[in-house]
């Protein structure tokens, strides 16, 4: 289990949601674990989910502390709280809640009508979905579509929307759902054709990708030896990053084959705990959203 895997006496889990509906993977993480404290943040940790969480656990879970902000300020709490280097145990949690992806009005459905938003912060002061779609030039959004989505029909469906905005605005995630669809010559088998491209755009509007290239060396920073760094991905993208950070931190340094080092002198920073770590079967027909989920473990050096 992932649990198993982490050994924890402080501790850190990042998570682009708390969870809407219980927030059971952060109360796991102290239920556990046995945390001495945890500290949880969250850039989707919007006030009212705050306001829940310590309604509901503030009592019981005095270890826990949550934070709303991006993944990359982890750098300034972990100071601020005079942490750096004593973290037994960090989870990345790259997963959306379902509730967040259902509300209408946080703009991230492609199955119900709401405002193209898309902001995983709403507080956060960065372009909207609908902004974005209104100001990127064609060849932007088809480099989004492909690297982000690796959507087939980029060019496609790029062509439609920059077509269409010239017509009229577009302002909600129906109609862009709409306009992908029809852009689509070729639809998936149980996928909607734009599952790819509302993905891809998602992506984009959080920056996403940079906020995980710039987490991770932050989270080695922060932990201690024989600390555990978990992350939990669900994007190929995603676990390529995660993968080869892994794979050179336990390398360590680049050295030419020529200079006879041994393995220990390079230094490596990190040991790998396991390889890549799917869902069950079970798993998946209880949560078909967890299907394409990869959870990798790693510990650090001294």
């Amino acid at each position: 289990s992932i649990m198993a895997r982490l050994r924890m006496a402080a501790g850190v889990n990042l998570a682009r949601s708390l969870g809407l509906k219980d927030g059971w993977f952060t109360m796991a993480s102290i239920s556990l674990v046995w945390a001495s404290s945890i500290t949880a943040v969250a850039p989707t940790a919007l006030f009212s989910i705050t306001a829940l969480f310590n309604s509901r656990y503030a009592k019981n879970y005095k270890r826990l502390e949550l934070i709303h902000t991006e993944f990359s300020n982890l750098g300034q709490i972990i100071q601020t709280k005079e942490l750096d280097g004593k973290v037994n145990g960090i989870i990345l949690d790259l997963g959306v809640s379902s509730p967040q992806l259902d509300t209408p009005e946080r703009g991230f459905s492609f199955t119900t009508n709401g405002p193209l938003d898309m902001r995983m912060n709403t507080q956060q002061q960065i372009l909207t979905a609908k902004q974005w779609l209104a100001e990127a030039t064609e060849n932007q959004i088809i480099q989004v579509l492909r690297d982000f989505g690796e959507e087939r029909f980029a060019k496609r469906i790029a062509k439609a929307i920059v077509t269409t905005r010239q017509q009229q605005p577009i302002t909600t995630t129906g109609h862009l759902a709409s306009i992908i669809a029809t852009a689509n010559p070729a639809w998936e088998s149980n996928k909607h054709p734009a599952t790819r491209s509302f993905m891809a755009i998602r992506m984009q509007i959080n920056q996403e990708l940079n906020e995980l290239k710039a987490i991770l060396p932050i989270a080695l920073r922060a932990l201690t030896t024989g600390g555990r760094l978990l992350v939990i991905s669900f994007h190929s993208l995603e676990d390529r990053i995660v993968k080869h950070f892994f794979k050179q931190q336990a390398r360590g340094q680049d050295v030419p084959k020529e200079i006879p080092i041994t393995h220990t002198h390079s230094r490596p920073k990190l040991k790998l705990i396991t390889s890549a770590v799917t869902p069950t079967v079970t798993e998946i027909n209880n949560n078909p959203r967890s299907r394409s989920a990869k959870l990798r473990v790693a510990e650090k050096l001294a």
